[in-house]
């Protein structure tokens, strides 16, 4: 086990490791749309095992991956294992029978309910330690989604709630249902989001958990990424304004300033963007489907960095640096 240091996330007993990992690009994407290009499943498997040697024992999936598809790979390692792992999940992207997502969301209890069974089945378990409403459903009021959320608490199915993406003012109302233990938002140099809107100064002053995903700016700031081109043909990536034209351009140019940081301090930049994130007293779960990486990220948790260096990082990737939206529109 490595010593990789352990948090608490929330105020409610949940003990996690300040770095966990994203599993979404181990399996295909959505609807066969690839999200980081192709996977191979022996070596997300590997890495899946590599991650728990190395005490990184949070896993991050959702029914949406795939759809299904992520969490049956991981029912794989979790097979007589279970207690050894933390498991997050997420539901609230409508996924129908057939298994594929709907376009639409869905925070019925009732659809809830058949969400958890259903992840429940894939990851071949009977409680989930982490579990999300990964959007909120416009067309459900999210007292009605959260309080039937508690009630599987109560029943024993899931340890603690979570929740995605959502504003300061959903935090504080979602909370007053049932305690909150974690908001897993963006969060990157890139996208500084959470710190305009004051959503990671809510979840704070509530004692809930922040978990940043895409830590890295969606494999961006890793700096390997020199050209459009460089996305495979069905990436995902390339349909977000960000990764598009002249927004690319620019982006690239903060990147290539972060990588000169990197170098001089004999780290990768992708390393030294981990390192920031770590430095708000955040929980990160970078994605990836590679053992290499996974050890390159676990090395980044060690990384102390100066005020100095915090500084320069601030002055290349100021709140507001990263050119085009998040997202395409309708996401």
């Amino acid at each position: 086990m490595s010593n990789i240091k352990r948090v608490a996330l929330g105020s409610q007993g949940l003990e996690v490791p300040v770095e966990g990992l994203g599993c979404m690009g181990m399996t295909g994407g959505v609807n066969g749309m690839s999200v980081y290009g192709a996977a191979d499943e022996q070596e997300s498997l590997a890495t899946l095992h590599r991650a728990l040697e190395l005490g990184v024992n949070m896993l991050d999936t959702a029914d949406l991956y795939g759809p299904m598809l992520n969490e049956r790979l991981i029912s794989k390692v979790l097979a007589g294992q279970r207690d050894k792992y933390l498991v997050a999940t997420k539901f609230g992207f409508e996924v129908d029978d057939q298994e594929n997502w709907t376009g639409g969301y869905n925070g019925r209890p009732e659809y809830m309910r058949k969400s958890i069974e259903r992840s429940l089945r894939n990851l071949g378990t009977d409680y989930v330690d982490l579990y999300y409403l990964h959007r909120i459903d416009p067309n459900t009021p999210l007292e009605d989604t959260v309080g039937a959320m508690g009630r599987l608490v109560e029943e024993g199915k899931v340890r603690y709630l979570g929740l995605s993406e959502v504003s300061a003012d959903e935090l504080h109302r979602a909370h007053q249902v049932h305690p909150i233990s974690a908001l897993q938002t963006e969060y990157s140099l890139f996208d500084r989001g959470v710190e305009e809107k004051g959503t990671l100064a809510a979840a704070r002053e509530l004692g809930i958990g922040f978990v940043a995903y895409s830590p890295l700016g969606r494999g961006f700031l890793s700096g390997d990424i020199k050209t459009p081109d460089d996305f495979e043909p069905n990436d995902s990536r390339r349909f977000f304004p960000r990764y598009q034209g002249e927004n690319f351009y620019k982006n690239l140019d903060l990147v290539e300033k972060l990588q000169a940081l990197a170098q001089a301090k004999d780290v990768t930049a992708a390393q030294l963007a981990l390192a920031w994130v770590l430095a708000q007293d955040v929980v990160v779960i970078p994605g990836t489907k590679r053992r290499k990486y996974l050890e390159q990220n676990v090395a980044a948790a060690s990384i102390e960095l100066t005020q100095q260096e915090l500084q320069e990082l601030e002055a290349i990737m100021p709140v507001g640096s990263a050119a085009g939206e998040a997202y395409p529109e309708g996401l």
